[in-house]
């Protein structure tokens, strides 16, 4: 009979992936690898904008699972910054469109390679070729887990490739 050691159970598993990845991705978004960059709160804002390009701030607050008013100081700010733009929405004069400027996109990707390149140095200070190969399909693995949230139940076969 194998030992709780040798054969977590899910929940076991799902406490240890939660705990990692939270300090995982608190880690890249800190600002360690570009101190001087945007707050956390207006990165995902852009990450948001990056991932799902233009929309609506409803729209946005959907994607951040805030209300909108949560939101209305932080994209003037990002306005002003320079980091994205608003556009009438086409079908509804009452509403706007926010997206990345070119600027902010220029900014966005320079931080993102920024914080790879960070990832990147500590992957290869830290783990061997082996365990390079393991993290790999662990990200794999993490993309079924993530679709299976997402759309609430098992995603498609593809997502568990590595990347």
């Amino acid at each position: 009979m194998a030992s709780k050691i040798d054969s977590p159970d899910a929940a076991q598993c799902a406490s240890h992936v939660r705990t990692a990845v939270s300090q995982l991705s608190r880690q890249l978004r800190s600002g360690a690898a570009a101190p001087d960059g945007p707050s956390v709160a207006k990165l995902s804002v852009l990450g948001q904008l990056h991932r799902h390009g233009p929309c609506t701030p409803t729209a946005l607050a959907g994607h951040e699972r805030v209300k909108l008013q949560s939101l209305t100081r932080l994209l003037a700010e990002l306005e002003t910054e320079g980091w994205i733009g608003r556009a009438p929405h086409v079908t509804d004069g009452r509403q706007w469109v926010l997206s990345l400027t070119p600027e902010g996109l220029r900014r966005l990707k320079a931080l993102m390679r920024s914080r790879e390149a960070a990832l990147a140095r500590a992957i290869g200070a830290t783990l061997s070729a082996e365990q390079r190969a393991l993290l790999l399909q662990a990200c794999g693995l993490l993309d079924r887990i993530a679709g299976a949230l997402e759309g609430g139940g098992e995603p498609s076969a593809g997502a568990a490739r590595p990347r």
